[in-house]
């Protein structure tokens, strides 16, 4: 399945520091900027978690050819296919301890991105497409709303964006987008309106924690969300409307695809939203590349960590200055092993794999394979324990890209997860 990823992109950056004082001038606290964290957003960032959910996806958007676009284009981590825009719009939050205490925009520009007959064409080949609207024009585009109305789509929209193509999928507007679209802040009475005038298949809107709410002609379908923790919502609805046109492409129905979206949007912000998706801190890799030396990476679900997991993670840190685990996500560690797995949630694997000497960092993945996360860590050495020869390893040709290396550790037979869990029954 091939997904195609439509839209506006942004440069999305956080500050983050400590308060400590106020202005002097003012009653405004006083950032000491500690790091700088840059990323892809908007339509990249929604093209990004298509890839790390093992997705075959091409983003296709408009980015500009000044200093801003240049660093955008370095961040984004999936084939693209880009015409030229006069600005990139850049979004900086200054953050402390988890918090935004503002935000500055700026660029965007005046003029129409262009949209190019490749782009066209690339949107022609999609056996699905998520339309990601950020208001900057993208979607405006006659010759791209008309190419859209030939191809299966989902659309997120945006207020200061046009109404949707007929005939689209689904369309997933939150409360707020909802509610100016149709001038009903009832989301029973938006959908149905919006359901009518948008000439869609079906609308969702989503409600954040209260979860969302589907209609497709008949009687709305009420999906309520699961209670987590949300530190940062920054990402969710983008989350959410991945899922939901993964889950179609896939052939799922809206009210499942629907279900799946708003579990997705919640585990993502229960680990963090945007920040749970960083690779490892510098003052693990970075500093041990610094002084010469070398990291090492291993990947796995580690659902219930036994013996052999952690002679292998012995064995795998011997081999380095410093091991980091790939760890599989929960989403992807269902799609590997069924339901019911994994038995232990991502954050007490984490902290698990964290407790171990031998483990120096944790990043997490929400593919099937480790290969988007490895491009970004870039280990001098990989390991896999168990019955492979690094050959059959299709990890190995994306290491010896930047000129690393696979290495198979021993397996240790009479020690395995699945032998575990059967013994309960």
């Amino acid at each position: 399945m091939k997904l195609v990823v439509v839209g506006d992109s942004l440069l999305d950056i956080d500050m983050e520091g400590t308060v400590s004082r106020l202005c002097p001038d003012a009653p405004a606290p006083v950032l000491d900027v500690s790091a700088e964290h840059p990323r892809a957003g908007g339509a990249a960032l929604a093209a990004t978690m298509a890839a790390r959910d093992g997705v075959d996806v091409t983003l296709v958007s408009a980015v500009s050819e000044d200093s801003s676009g240049e660093q955008l284009r370095s961040l984004i981590e999936v084939p693209c296919v880009l015409g030229r825009a006069a600005a990139v719009p850049v979004k900086t939050r200054l953050r402390c301890a988890g918090t935004s205490l503002a935000r500055v925009d700026r660029g965007g520009g005046s003029g129409a991105p262009e949209v190019t007959d490749d782009m066209l064409d690339v949107v022609l080949s999609a056996d699905f497409v998520l339309a990601s609207d950020y208001g900057r024009g993208m979607l405006r585009d006659e010759r791209l709303r008309s190419v859209l109305t030939r191809v299966p789509v989902v659309w997120d929209p945006h207020p200061r964006g046009p109404a949707p193509v007929p005939g689209v999928r689904l369309v997933t507007p939150n409360l707020p987008e909802a509610t100016a679209f149709s001038g009903t802040s009832d989301p029973d009475d938006a959908a149905s309106r919006l359901l009518s005038v948008w000439q869609a298949r079906a609308v969702v809107v989503t409600l954040g924690s209260e979860g969302a709410l589907l209609h497709c002609g008949g009687t709305p379908v009420a999906v309520p969300a699961p209670a987590v923790p949300v530190a940062d919502p920054c990402g969710a609805g983008d989350r959410f409307a991945v899922t939901a046109a993964v889950r179609l492409a896939r052939g799922a129905a809206p009210d499942d695809a629907v279900a799946d979206a708003v579990a997705s949007a919640a585990e993502f912000l229960a680990h963090g939203g945007v920040s749970g998706m960083r690779a490892p801190s510098p003052s693990t890799v970075d500093e041990v590349r610094r002084r010469g030396g070398t990291v090492v990476a291993t990947g796995g679900c580690f659902d219930v960590l036994h013996p052999g997991h952690v002679r292998m993670l012995a064995a795998a840190r011997a081999l380095g200055d410093c091991l980091v685990v790939c760890l599989n996500s929960d989403l992807s560690v269902r799609r590997l092993k069924g339901e019911g797995r994994p038995v232990n949630g991502q954050a007490e694997r984490i902290e698990v794999l964290r407790a171990l000497a031998s483990v120096d960092d944790v990043v997490v993945f929400g593919e099937d394979t480790p290969e988007n996360v490895l491009g970004r860590l870039r280990p001098n050495v990989w390991v896999k324990g168990g019955d492979y020869t690094a050959e059959l390893l299709p990890e190995s040709s994306v290491v010896r890209r930047w000129g690393g290396r696979t290495v198979v550790v021993p397996y240790h037979r009479g020690h395995s997860t699945t032998e575990i869990l059967s013994r309960r029954t």
